[in-house]
């Protein structure tokens, strides 16, 4: 079968499949080193897990209180085997990404303390988690103050802002590693332990948190490996595998992960209950496929770079740079862009392909956002999807994909919906 007539059935001309396959066949190399990077972290996982007696038992669950479940406990230490840390915290009562955010921020921070982000604003949803835009129940209202230090126009670190900033109440600074709705880099753990080592040497004692949402399995090694005191995260993006249905994990330090599960359950009970209700088997499993899967999201990034970047459009990272997350910006400049790039990933989903996505006041944040998510489960950020804030520069930030084939036709399919709107001219496709 032809390379268009496999796209045909989708309604994708053969001018957007061509020029797509071309640039494909360009890839190789680069998807050759996301594999080997994927063996060893799928090793790692099963490393651990076979050191810390993972059985069958452990899928079976709890119900009611939870005391003894043998699974959550072993999966617990499984994550924090994997990322070198003291003790871990991963359960289905955290619900989100911001969820355990703002868990890992409101167990370790008291009043009168304050939390320093040294690479700039941080993602948008928590902003009232802190309290940069007021909301009710946010560490501001708690009497916790909030300073930030942007970064440099290139993208570095301001260490002399950074040095002048923290002070006798700095008590957790917090480092956002995926770039959020910006279009600034993402920090690879290298840089994250560079940065960390000068904090530490300013303040030895301040507790370091990184946002490590996007980022797990990207590279060999984690921000908990280059002095993070805590990494957080969320079991529906790349732990999960795409299994997992809810979710969200602390890997960390045993004071910082005993105050965050006093903080979510209850002062006196903590890790000692929290029933599993059964989801366990997809947290193992998920854990057990997320460095494959995230893989699978890598090559889809890499893809979406270099067909946009070859269509003019500025995307971040670009199409040649090393990646350190699973997300992929492209600037359109135009709300018909990010409409249509969005649009057309909804059509490739295997479910709701049918539904027409559009911008709406999402809760959380300060304009219309549109997202596109045909997923298995609601809201999974490692399965297709793409998003984006209705606002200037116009930018789409796309992520995800179960599979390579099916990130593959994702793209390919936002490029048919751009040219369909006019957005990219047929003429265009040429390599």
């Amino acid at each position: 079968m032809s390379v268009a007539d496999k796209y045909s059935q989708f309604g994708i001309r053969p001018s957007v499949s061509e020029f797509a396959e071309k640039i494909c066949s360009a890839l190789s190399e680069r998807f050759e080193a996301i594999d080997e990077n994927a063996e060893c972290c799928q090793l790692k996982v099963i490393k651990a897990m076979q050191d810390n007696r993972a059985s069958e038992a452990c899928l079976l669950g709890t119900t009611g209180y939870g005391y003894n479940d043998l699974g959550r406990d072993t999966l617990e230490q499984v994550y924090a085997s994997l990322f070198h840390t003291e003790d871990a915290l991963v359960r289905p009562q955290i619900t989100c990404g911001t969820h355990a955010l703002a868990l890992a921020l409101f167990s370790n921070l008291r009043p009168g303390d304050e939390l320093l982000s040294p690479v700039g604003k941080p993602y948008d949803t928590l902003e009232e988690v802190i309290g940069i835009r007021p909301s009710q129940g946010s560490l501001a209202e708690y009497g916790v103050t909030y300073s930030q230090v942007d970064l440099l126009p290139d993208g570095g670190f301001d260490y002399e802002g950074i040095r002048n900033s923290i002070n006798e109440r700095t008590k957790l600074v917090t480092i956002q590693r995926s770039k959020g709705y910006q279009t600034r880099p993402t920090l690879s753990v290298k840089r994250i332990g560079e940065l960390i080592s000068f904090i530490k040497g300013i303040k030895p004692e301040v507790t370091v948190m990184v946002d490590n949402c996007y980022g797990e399995f990207v590279e060999d090694i984690e921000p908990s490996d280059v002095g993070a005191d805590m990494v957080v995260g969320s079991l529906i993006k790349n732990p999960g595998g795409g299994l997992a249905p809810i979710g969200g994990y602390i890997a960390g330090k045993k004071k910082c992960i005993e105050n965050a599960a006093h903080r979510l359950t209850s002062p006196g009970l903590g890790k000692e209950v929290g029933a599993s209700l059964g989801v366990l088997p997809a947290f193992y499993q998920g854990l057990f496929l997320a460095p494959t899967v995230t893989a699978s999201a890598l090559k889809s990034a890499i893809f979406a770079a270099n067909i946009y970047e070859k269509l003019g459009f500025a995307v971040v990272p670009n199409s040649t740079e090393s990646r350190h997350d699973i997300i992929q910006a492209v600037t359109f400049g135009t709300p018909e862009g990010v409409i249509g790039f969005c649009q057309g990933i909804q059509a490739a989903a295997p479910i709701d392909s049918f539904v027409v996505p559009e911008p709406w006041e999402m809760p959380g944040y300060d304009a219309d956002v549109i997202m596109a998510a045909g997923a298995f489960v609601s809201g999974s950020s490692i399965e297709l999807s793409a998003d984006g804030p209705m606002k200037e520069p116009y930018a789409v930030y796309f992520q995800g994909g179960l599979t390579w084939p099916h990130g593959k036709l994702g793209i390919i399919m936002s490029l048919e919906y751009l040219v369909r709107s006019g957005v990219v001219k047929e003429s265009q496709l040429v390599v």
